[in-house]
């Protein structure tokens, strides 16, 4: 699995840090910065449901 964000899409909502905060976090314009781009385990499920969450769509997973 690798994370993939598009920041040009990116609104700055925050729902994958809240999500993943070890795999995701903001930089000082709140737009995505990926942490971990190949999360294992729990991580793994966390980013998943991150992804999921995003509202502008910015988050993708490549398998």
């Amino acid at each position: 699995m690798k994370i993939k964000a598009d920041r040009d899409v990116c609104i700055g909502a925050g729902n994958c840090v809240l999500a993943a905060e070890n795999v995701f976090d903001q930089d000082d314009d709140a737009i995505v910065v990926i942490l971990e781009e190949s999360p294992e385990g729990k991580d793994a499920d966390a980013a998943r449901n991150a992804v999921g969450s995003c509202p502008s769509g910015a988050l993708s997973i490549e398998e």
